[in-house]
Parts: structure tokens; C-alpha cells; sequence
């Protein structure tokens, strides 16, 4: 998982991807029992590089190279322009079975015409997730595309984890990529999947909202 943590947002995203369930205790993730790996390359601010974000998915390739059972990056960042460099490690980690759960962005835009990245490049890999709300609507700030965007998922006023021992709501793309990348994790716990079936799986399985 791929995030910045000194500001709450890495705990806010694990969270909701493997808080402990069952237990009477705050809130339950989308597993209950997970490992997660976190691969820190933003400051609290929200700055870094794209050379420091291509160092984070190597690491987490060379861990699925070393014996990790590491299926899946929850991706809850953006920025920057396009990257050859980023592109291809991004086909990197799905030559080697790993399934690349990407923000959308928070700017309220068609991605189709105005690309952001990293959720533009398209990969096969790949699966880029806009933010909806209670009402199973696009929340305002999401960014959208019928070919960029694959699908939404709860991004507003979501209850999570918290530095501290504690919980707070948070909204964004950010607080929607780790539902399917928990999604995602789930599945795998049933059967072992290629990245192409894991991806069908989900996206074959949502419900369709006229307003997406």
C-alpha cells in the first residue's frame, strides 16, 4: 500500500482495508484478519517524486520476488506527469501478479480529457476508483471518465482508523481505492487468482448506477 502516513491518511486507509472486525472496538475493515505492507514516499504535506514512487513499487515487486504473498497496492495518491519511467514499472508489478488499485483524483474532472496521473495509464493492471456517496452519487470532487474511471466506491465521510488509538471521517478518492483494494484482498483469500481474472471479477460484479 502506497500512502502518506504522518498526516493520518495511511492509517485512515488501512483501516478501512483491515481494521479488525468482530470485536466491539471502532470500526471493521473489508478484512478481518490481513497483512499490510506499507510503502511510505510522501511527506506529511502530500509532496514527493515520482522517482521516489516508482522506488516504492519496485520495493513492493522485489518483496513479491523475495516470497511475499503481496497481491495487491492500495494506491491512494496522484500527481506529477506522465512517466515512461512510472509506466512501466506500474506493467512491472503485473508481470508479477500484482493488481494495481489506483485514486482517481480529486479534482472534479474528466480524466478522459484532461489525464491525470497516475490513474490515466491504462494499464492491464490496473483498476482506477471515483469517489461516490450514501446516495450512490459521484461526489463532487471525484474525478470521472467512461474509459479512464472503472468504477466507484464509498469515498465521503468515511469512518476510519486514526493515529492516536483513535477514528475519524475522512472523504476522497484516497478513502474509496482502499474498498476495492480490500475488495480485492478478499477474493484472493478464496482463490488464488491471475491479476486479468481478479480484475474481471470485481468489475463484473458491481452494480451499474445510471448516474456513473
Amino acid at each position: 500500500m502506497l500512502f502518506r502516513s504522518d498526516n493520518g491518511h495511511g492509517t485512515h486507509v488501512s483501516g478501512t482495508i483491515g481494521a479488525v472486525g468482530n470485536n466491539g472496538v471502532g470500526v471493521a475493515g473489508l478484512n478481518w484478519t490481513t497483512a499490510i505492507m506499507g510503502l511510505k514516499f510522501l511527506d506529511a504535506s502530500g509532496s514527493g517524486t515520482t522517482a521516489d514512487a516508482i522506488s516504492a513499487i519496485d520495493f513492493a515487486v522485489n518483496a513479491k520476488l523475495a516470497g511475499v504473498n503481496l497481491r495487491v497496492l492500495n494506491n491512494s495518491w496522484g500527481g506529477g506527469e506522465y512517466s515512461q519511467a512510472l509506466l512501466n514499472e506500474i506493467n512491472t508489478a503485473g508481470a508479477n501478479v500484482i493488481l494495481f488499485v489506483v485514486a482517481a483524483g480529486n479534482s472534479g474532472l474528466n480524466i478522459d480529457q484532461t489525464p491525470e496521473y497516475p490513474a490515466s495509464y491504462h494499464t492491464p493492471n490496473m483498476i482506477a476508483v471515483a469517489a461516490t456517496d450514501n446516495d450512490d452519487v459521484l461526489a463532487s470532487f471525484s474525478n470521472y471518465g467512461a474509459t479512464s474511471v472503472h468504477l466507484g466506491a464509498p469515498g465521503v465521510n468515511i469512518a476510519s482508523t486514526w493515529p492516536g488509538n483513535s477514528y475519524a471521517w475522512a472523504s476522497g478518492t484516497s478513502m474509496a481505492t482502499p474498498h476495492v483494494a480490500g475488495a480485492a484482498a478478499l477474493i484472493l483469500a478464496t482463490a488464488n487468482l491471475p491479476v486479468a481474472t481478479l480484475k474481471s471479477t470485481i468489475l463484473n460484479n458491481v452494480d451499474a448506477i445510471p448516474s456513473l
